[in-house]
């Protein structure tokens, strides 16, 4: 995605601040420039940083991806819906890096090919779109998934089925790709935009809705199960409720992430000439490393957060489940 005012190819104000980083960069010069309100027009970033995240979050989120389909005890639907989280951050990365090397192309090749690849940088645009909006629907069927295991337990397993779970997925994709698309195609429209943004704090809101009901609400629940026979209850409410702290982080960490990409687009709607919004969309490019971080952490916390994956992982690195190695940090 790229959103800068200045750039020879014509794509809209929004999505064009990453291709005008590259570009100053590429010439020898510092990447920075003086708007009128004495703001720098554009902050560069390496293009190497883009590719570098990009590869990191690509053997990262493959990892999570594989550990799930690989170990038949993460085949339950909350663990579905963390890997097609994986995939999304995974294409968001992988996106970037792609459009970073296209951006290169297009400041280094002659006009006749540069057509070309805006339509190459339009269709990774729609590839990022979409994996945002999946982004989002996965963290909202994780939260109410947790909600359910929280609320209730007793029939969570004939609400939530792996199969029916599978089949949320599959229609969050399909819809989120439709979605993509169009948004790229109608780019030009501030209706469009809005409704990018609406839809962001819509899901934003109610996912923080559901958490703060599920953590005023858990303790009184957890009580009213103990009077139930059998400690099992208790076990798995505890370990719930661990997950959904997990959850509950993967949403901060993307808050904190896409944050200054959607008041970017808030600028661009509301104040696109005022010198102090101009000041802010012209470090566009630092938006999208923390876009790309969000990609990168996200697998880290479930293996910090989740026993199960990280002994997977932990299999996975060491080839043998009785490795010494695997033995040693399996402890911790």
């Amino acid at each position: 995605m790229n959103f800068t005012p200045h750039r020879s190819v014509q794509l809209p104000l929004y999505f064009q601040n990453h291709n005008s980083g590259l570009h100053a960069g590429a010439d020898g010069s510092s990447g920075k420039g003086q708007y009128s309100g004495g703001c720098y027009e554009q902050l560069f970033v390496s293009p190497e940083v883009f590719v570098t995240l990009g590869i990191v979050s690509l053997l990262e989120n493959i990892s999570v991806i594989v550990a799930i389909a690989k170990n038949k005890n993460l085949h339950s639907p909350m663990y579905f819906y963390i890997c097609s989280l994986a995939v999304a951050d995974l294409l968001v990365s992988l996106s970037n890096s792609s459009e970073t090397i296209v951006i290169m192309l297009v400041n280094s090749t002659d006009t006749n090919t540069q057509r070309f690849t805006v339509n190459i940088d339009n269709v990774i645009d729609s590839v990022i779109c979409s994996s945002l909006l999946a982004s989002i629907c996965s963290l909202l069927s994780i939260a109410v998934d947790r909600y359910f295991t929280i609320f209730y337990a007793l029939q969570y397993h004939n609400i939530m089925t792996v199969r029916r779970a599978v089949m949320i997925i599959a229609c969050i994709w399909a819809a989120c790709t439709v979605s993509g698309i169009l948004f790229i195609i109608y780019s030009d429209s501030t209706a469009v935009i809005i409704c990018l943004i609406s839809t962001f704090f819509t899901m934003l809101v109610l996912m923080t809705f559901l958490y703060i009901h599920m953590f005023m609400m858990a303790r009184l629940h957890m009580k009213r199960i103990a009077v139930l026979p059998g400690s099992g209850t208790i076990i798995r409410q505890g370990a719930n409720m661990k997950a959904a702290i997990t959850l509950t982080i993967l949403l901060g960490v993307f808050v904190v992430c896409w944050a200054p990409f959607f008041l970017h687009l808030i600028f661009y709607v509301s104040c696109p000439q005022n010198p102090y919004c101009m000041c802010f969309m012209s470090h566009f490019n630092i938006y999208l490393i923390l876009i790309m971080c969000n990609s990168v952490i996200d697998p880290l916390i479930y293996a910090l957060r989740s026993q199960e994956l990280r002994k997977t992982f932990l299999e996975m690195i060491c080839c043998y489940n009785q490795g010494g190695l695997c033995n040693l940090l399996g402890k911790y």
